[in-house]
């Protein structure tokens, strides 16, 4: 019976999104939506598994502390979005400079996040054949980044980004039902007198910070925002960001929060663990993770093969033709996966956005000190630098879970 419910809570959820109306012709909707599902996609499949292993019965509280410093980023890009965007065409400064090689570094990231991206998709589709293999998987990448590339080369990936907002209604709709499943299970376990934690390790050494440090990924894509000003004004994108950000911290909370009863002290550091970790909650769950995961990842994929393409043209000053940043894009993303492995590549991406993130909130601070007027300036001015000796250290010591 419960896996029927959740089915139709899922379908129904994905439906709405999907095929709404009132959705599809709200501006504010689809300025929200699109940091929302970067937020709410890869990472909501991989965080309770690696915060389990990593931190334990932790992980509700570690998981508070990511999405803080996401927040906090978060404010710093608002910020550039209010007093940057609209001198940052205006002349040379050490605002722009930095800006400017945020972009280059943004491209960088987007070559590791499209792998990352593909490598969960493929590591998800052979969990789902019970397949685990390698070799295997990297093939499955490999043949994914060269077909996206190469349509991204001849046609472009316009036809491809159509598929996105489907996925992302399938993404969320799936995300639905699962935390209705867990409050079922929570609630079934507690009426019942056997809710209880496992005996887990929760003790926190040097290393599980830095692997911490190298999940900060999995709460990354709020930054979307920034880029999004052709198509919505400024007043409108930081608001979004701000409720896509609140809203997703709420389901990660809440979805962590749910889950730690389900952790044990067998769990690995298998991105896919969670297929297996919800299977007492409802034998569907598994499947329907597994479909949306599938489908999200090849979504984002697409999204950031088409944002590094546009980014190498706009710092070659529109002088490279689009079509050889999508081969330099298969190139590099191709060599990423035969020499990484998704965990590895997890804490890669991490370290780059976290690169990324340093600079906006560089950005952030010189802009603020050159605004000597600004009513608060010395909090903004000590926010900023925090945030920046913070990503910094995200991207000098962040490492993969199973290092």
């Amino acid at each position: 019976m419960l896996n029927l419910v959740l089915l139709l809570i899922a379908l129904a959820v994905a439906a709405y999104l999907a095929f709404s109306p009132r959705l599809a012709g709200s501006s504010s909707w689809k300025a929200t939506v699109t940091p929302l599902a970067s937020i709410m996609g890869s990472g909501f499949l991989v965080s309770a598994p690696l915060l389990a292993i990593t931190v334990g019965n932790l992980a509700l509280w570690c998981m508070a502390v990511l999405l803080v410093l996401a927040y906090g980023v978060g404010w710093a890009i608002r910020f550039n979005i209010r007093y940057f965007e609209p001198i940052e065409n205006a002349g040379h400064g050490p605002a722009q400079d930095i800006a400017f090689l945020s972009r280059i570094v943004l491209a960088g990231a987007y070559f590791i996040s499209v792998t990352y991206y593909l490598q969960l998709l493929a590591a998800f589709l052979l969990k789902a054949f019970g397949i685990e293999n390698v070799m295997a998987a990297h093939a499955i990448t490999t043949v994914l980044l060269l077909v996206i590339g190469s349509i991204g080369m001849w046609r472009g990936l316009g036809e491809l980004e159509k598929v996105e907002s489907y996925a992302v209604s399938l993404n969320l709709g799936m995300i639905a039902a699962l935390l209705v499943g867990l409050v079922v299970y929570n609630l079934k376990l507690l009426f019942s007198g056997q809710w209880h934690l496992a005996n887990m390790d929760t003790g926190i050494d040097l290393h599980d910070l830095r692997v911490l440090l190298g999940l900060l990924i999995v709460v990354q894509g709020f930054e979307t925002s920034r880029y999004l000003q052709d198509q919505h004004g400024r007043d409108e994108r930081i608001k979004t960001m701000r409720t896509a950000q609140q809203v997703s911290a709420a389901i990660y909370l809440l979805f962590i929060g749910l889950a730690t009863v389900l952790f044990h002290g067998k769990m690995t550091a298998d991105v896919t663990a969670i297929t297996s970790m919800i299977v007492p909650v409802a034998s569907l769950l598994p499947l329907l993770i597994a479909i949306a995961a599938i489908g999200s990842q090849f979504s984002a994929a697409v999204a950031d093969t088409s944002g590094a393409g546009g980014l190498i043209e706009d710092i070659a000053h529109k002088k490279l033709p689009v079509r050889y940043a999508y081969l330099a894009i298969i190139i590099i993303t191709v060599m990423l996966t035969w020499r990484t492995n998704v965990n590895e590549i997890i804490a890669y991406a991490s370290r780059a956005f976290a690169l990324f993130y340093m600079l906006q909130c560089s950005v952030a601070f010189v802009v603020a000190w050159q605004r000597r007027a600004m009513p608060k300036r010395g909090r903004y001015l000590a926010g900023f630098a925090l945030l920046t000796c913070l990503c910094a250290l995200i991207f000098a010591f962040g490492i993969p879970s199973e290092s």
